[in-house]
C-alpha cells in the first residue's frame, strides 16, 4: 500500500481512541502530529507528555502508519517491564484491532528481549548446567535443594510454555536457577549448529520480530544493538524511546563491564575438563592473584592503574589466551558432539568476557591524560546476604557519543516521557543524549526553552532535533499544592531530625493517612516508620514489610493507609483517587557524592568550562523529584499536596532549577495552610 493510500494520522487516531472508549485530547493530537512530521522529515523529536496525555497512542498510531506505508519495522524501546507489558498486552492489541478495517489489514507487533531472557532447550536437556561457585554452596543443603526445586520447576514449565520468556513464569525463579537453563548471545551455538535450533525460543522471537510492524524492546537491548557488530534487532529506520529519561542510565549499565576473582575462577572451571589441567590452573591462579590484589585496595575510583593490578590483569590475559588457543573455534565433528561443542562455547564465552574486560581496563590507562580517557574505572564492593567481595568496574564517562553515532546518525528517533524538560529546558537531557543544546548557554545559565526549539546550526554535522512539551490534561495549579518546608533544618548524616519527624507526623495526621512517603534511603524510611507507627491512628506500611507489589496494592485499596519507601517507589506507582492525597519527599535526591561515575562526570564537565554539579547531580535530582511529584495526580479528579521537607529547594541557588523541573503546582512555604488544605480535602 503506497503512502498516499493510507488514511491520515488524525483519522487513524480517532479510530484508535474510539475503540478504547476514550476521547481525543489536545496534547495527544499535537504529539501525534509532531511524531508524524518527524517520521516524514527524519528530524529527531523529544516530546514531554504529562500523565494522562495518552502518549502511547500518540506515538503508536503514526508509527504503525509509517511501518505499513514503507513496509518496514518501527522499534519501540522502554525502560521498564511494566510499560512493555502495557504496550504488548493492552495498548497494541486494542490499536491493531481498531485499525484493521481502515488500514486494510491488522497491524502486527512483537516483543523482543535479550537471548538471556529465553529458555535454552539445548542447555535444559543437555549436560551443560552452570558450574556454580563451590564456595557459595558447599555443604549448604538448603541452598542446593532450593536450587534443585527451582530448576525442576523450569523443566516442568518448559513443556508448557509457548514462548520460553522468563517474564511469563509466575512466580519467577532466582538468577542462579535461571542461569541453569539460559545462555547469553556469546554462549549460544547458533541455530544452524544447535541440535534443537529449529525449536529455539529466542530464534522464534527474533523471527516473529522480523515480520512485525512494531517491535517492543528495552533500552538495554537497544544499547547492545547499537554497540555490537552483530545486528540484534530487525532492520528498522525509526526508534521510539519511551521513558526516555531513563535512556542514559540504561545504556550506561549495558556498557559497563565487571571483573572479579570469582568470574576468572568460573572461567577456569569451565575450561577445566576441556583443556590441559595445567593451563586451567594457570588461569585459576591468575584469578586468585587478582583477588589478593583487590583485597589490598580500598573501594575507590582509580586515577591510575596500580602496578600489582596491572601485573594481575596481564597474567589473566596471558592465561586466558592459552586456554582459548587450546579450546579453538568450531571443530570438525562438532555436529556429531553437540554437548561437547556447547561446553566449549560456554567456556569460550566466559573467557572472552574476562579477556575483553581485562583489555578494556588496561587500555583505559594507556591514555596518560585523564581528561582524554573515555572510560572510568573503580573498585567497588558488593555481595548478597552480607557476604562482601571486591568488584572492578569500567564504565563509559559519557554515552552521548555512542548514542549520537549509532542511534541518532543512523535512524530517526523520537524520545518521549512525562519528564524531559528540566529547569524549564530540554537541554540538560539533550546534552547527555549527545544532541546539541537548543541554544548556546553560559556556565550555570538555565533559561527556559521555547515550546519548539531546533538544534543550533553552527555544526552542520550535528543531528537536528525538535523539542515539544504538549502539557498535561491536569490543572496542576488548582489541583495540587507544592509545600516547601523552608523552616526545617537541612538534612544531615545522622538521620531525620526531630523537627522533620514532627512535620511528617503533622502532615500525615492532617491527610488522614493517604500518604506516599518517598525517602532518599532505606534507613530514613525505616526511621520514620519506627518513629511514627506508635503515634499514628492510621495504618503505616514500610517497603520491606512485604513485596513492593503487594504493599502498593494494600496502600491503594485502603484509603487511610500510608506507605513509606525508597527509590523504586519514586517511579511507576500509579494510585489514582483519594488513597494518595499527600506525597512526602524527605530530601533532594542527589546522587551519592562518592559515586565514582558521578564524580568523574562532574569533573569532566567542569574541565570543559561547564557546571558539573548542575549538569550531573542537579539533573539527576531534578529527574527523580519530577518523577516523585508525578505520583500525586494520576487522574483529572485527583487533588493533594507534594511536600518537600528539604529547605535547600527554597534557599539554595540551584533551587530554582529544581523547582522549574516540577509540575506547576500552587506553591507555598506555609505549613499551617497546607495542613488545613489536607484536612478539608478529606472532609475533616
Amino acid at each position: 500500500m503506497a503512502t498516499r493510500d493510507l488514511p491520515g494520522v488524525h483519522e487513524l487516531l480517532e479510530a484508535a481512541v474510539s475503540s478504547v472508549g476514550g476521547s481525543r485530547r489536545e496534547g495527544q493530537d499535537r504529539m501525534a502530529d509532531a511524531v508524524r512530521r518527524a517520521l516524514s522529515s527524519g528530524e529527531h523529536l523529544a516530546v514531554q507528555a504529562g500523565t494522562g496525555t495518552g502518549k502511547s497512542l500518540a506515538y503508536l498510531v503514526p508509527a504503525i502508519r509509517h511501518a505499513m506505508a514503507r513496509d518496514t519495522t518501527v522499534v519501540v524501546s522502554t525502560a521498564t517491564i511494566a510499560l512493555q507489558r502495557q504496550l504488548v498486552d493492552r495498548d497494541l492489541p486494542r490499536v491493531a484491532k481498531s485499525l484493521k478495517k481502515v488500514l486494510g489489514r491488522e497491524p502486527t507487533f512483537a516483543i523482543l528481549k535479550g537471548r538471556r531472557n529465553y529458555l535454552c532447550l539445548n542447555k535444559l536437556h543437555g549436560d551443560m548446567g552452570e558450574d556454580e561457585d563451590p564456595e557459595a554452596q558447599l555443604f549448604d543443603a538448603f541452598a542446593i535443594s532450593a536450587l534443585g526445586r527451582n530448576v525442576k520447576r523450569l523443566h516442568d514449565w518448559a513443556s508448557d510454555t509457548q514462548t520460553g520468556d522468563r517474564d511469563e513464569l509466575v512466580p519467577g525463579v532466582p538468577d542462579p536457577a535461571w542461569r541453569q537453563v539460559s545462555v547469553t548471545a556469546r554462549e549460544c551455538l547458533g541455530a544452524s549448529r544447535c541440535p534443537v535450533g529449529e525449536d529455539c525460543f529466542a530464534e522464534k522471537a527474533r523471527a516473529e520480530a522480523g515480520r512485525a510492524d512494531i517491535v517492543v524492546t528495552n533500552h538495554a537491548l537497544l544499547a547492545i544493538d547499537a554497540m555490537g557488530e552483530a545486528q540484534v534487532l530487525p532492520e528498522h529506520d525509526v526508534v521510539i524511546v519511551d521513558e526516555a529519561h531513563e535512556l542514559v542510565d540504561r545504556v550506561t549499565g549495558a556498557a559497563t563491564a565487571e571483573l572479579t576473582a570469582g568470574t576468572v575462577a568460573a572461567a577456569a572451571r569451565r575450561c577445566g575438563k576441556l583443556v590441559d589441567q595445567e593451563q586451567a590452573d594457570r588461569l585459576a591462579e591468575a584469578g586468585e592473584g587478582l583477588g589478593a590484589v583487590l583485597e589490598d585496595q580500598p573501594p575507590a575510583r582509580w586515577e591510575s592503574l596500580p602496578t600489582a593490578a596491572a601485573g594481575a590483569l596481564n597474567a589473566i590475559l596471558s592465561a586466558a589466551a592459552g586456554c582459548r588457543q587450546s579450546l579453538g573455534g568450531n571443530r570438525r565433528g562438532d555436529d556429531a558432539d553437540p554437548e561437547g561443542a556447547a561446553a566449549r562455547k560456554l567456556a569460550l564465552a566466559l573467557l572472552d568476557e574476562v579477556s575483553d574486560t581485562a583489555v578494556r581496563l588496561v587500555d583505559t590507562f594507556k591514555e596518560t591524560d585523564p581528561a582524554k580517557r573515555r572510560d572510568v574505572v573503580w573498585l567497588g564492593e558488593q555481595g548478597p546476604d552480607g557476604s562482601r567481595y571486591k568488584v572492578l568496574r569500567v564504565a563509559p564517562l559519557s554515552v552521548g557519543g555512542l548514542l549520537r553515532e549509532r542511534l541518532f546518525n543512523a535512524r530517526t528517533t523520537v524520545l518521549t516521557s512525562a519528564t524531559l524538560a528540566l529547569g524549564g529546558s530540554f537541554d540538560a537531557l539533550a546534552r547527555q543524549w549527545g544532541l546539541p543544546a537548543s541554544q548556546p548557554k553560559e556556565r550555570g545559565d538555565t533559561p527556559p526553552t521555547t515550546e519548539e526549539g531546533h538544534g543550533p546550526v553552527q555544526d552542520p554535522e550535528a543531528p537536528r532535533w525538535t523539542g515539544l512539551d504538549v502539557g498535561s490534561p491536569f490543572a496542576h495549579g488548582s489541583s495540587g499544592i507544592l509545600y516547601l518546608a523552608r523552616r526545617l533544618p537541612s538534612p544531615g548524616r545522622d538521620g531525620l531530625a526531630p523537627q522533620t519527624l514532627d512535620e511528617i507526623e503533622a502532615l500525615v495526621r492532617a491527610a488522614g493517612g493517604r500518604t506516599l512517603g518517598l525517602f532518599s534511603s532505606t534507613r530514613a524510611a525505616k526511621q520514620a516508620t519506627e518513629a511514627l507507627r506508635p503515634k499514628l491512628d492510621t495504618p503505616l506500611l514500610c517497603q520491606g514489610d512485604d513485596s513492593t507489589m503487594l504493599l502498593v496494592k494494600r496502600f491503594a485499596e485502603d484509603e487511610e493507609t500510608s506507605l513509606f519507601g525508597t527509590l523504586s517507589l519514586w517511579q511507576g506507582v500509579d494510585v489514582p483517587g483519594p488513597s494518595l492525597s499527600l506525597v512526602i519527599i524527605d530530601r533532594i535526591p542527589f546522587p551519592r557524592p562518592d559515586d565514582p561515575l558521578v564524580a568523574a562526570r562532574q569533573k569532566a564537565t567542569d574541565s570543559r568550562g561547564g557546571n558539573g554539579f548542575l549538569s550531573v547531580s542537579a539533573t539527576h535530582a531534578a529527574l527523580l523529584l519530577a518523577q516523585g511529584a508525578g505520583r500525586l495526580l494520576r487522574s483529572t479528579d485527583d487533588r493533594g499536596v507534594v511536600a518537600i521537607l528539604d529547605p535547600r529547594i527554597a534557599t539554595a541557588r540551584y533551587g530554582g532549577f529544581l523547582r522549574a523541573s516540577l509540575p506547576p503546582f500552587w506553591e507555598t512555604t506555609d505549613g499551617e495552610k497546607v495542613q488545613g488544605a489536607l484536612r478539608r480535602l478529606r472532609g475533616a
